[in-house]
């Protein structure tokens, strides 16, 4: 039996991972790390995140089974991965799309992560209060 061709992307958020496989299909279905999407992510903001790039008009995306695994960060710096994953995807199959997603914000990596903790200091930038006697 012949594979099913895919297109594989990996998007990246804060300290989370997600490598997200595209495969043409008749119905859309989102499977994370062997869960179904409504089972992974409980909250509607989170599914409305992943499923934002398959939702967008005039891109020619038609239905696909998307296939992610997903690792390390918090549930929204995952959810937004598998968003960056979904999209880098989209645009290995068709070039075309690229013009539509970039400037939806779709193919842009947010580079922002937690500051890390400099000595003397309680957090990044938190001084110790300071005492005048």
């Amino acid at each position: 039996m012949a594979e099913a061709k895919y297109f594989e992307g990996i998007g990246r958020r804060k300290t989370a991972t997600a490598r997200v496989r595209l495969t043409p299909a008749k119905e859309t279905t989102v499977v994370i790390n062997d869960k179904a999407l409504e089972a992974y992510f409980q909250h509607e903001a989170l599914q409305n995140t992943v499923m934002a790039v398959l939702k967008t008009e005039d891109a020619g995306i038609e239905h696909y089974t998307v296939s992610a695994h997903v690792s390390g960060g918090g549930i929204s710096a995952q959810a937004d991965a598998i968003k960056l994953g979904i999209a880098r995807a989209l645009v290995k199959e068709k070039a075309p799309r690229r013009s539509i997603l970039k400037p939806l914000g779709f193919l842009m990596r947010d580079q922002r992560s937690v500051e890390r903790k400099k000595f003397g200091l309680r957090k990044a930038r938190r001084r110790p209060q300071w005492s005048k006697r």
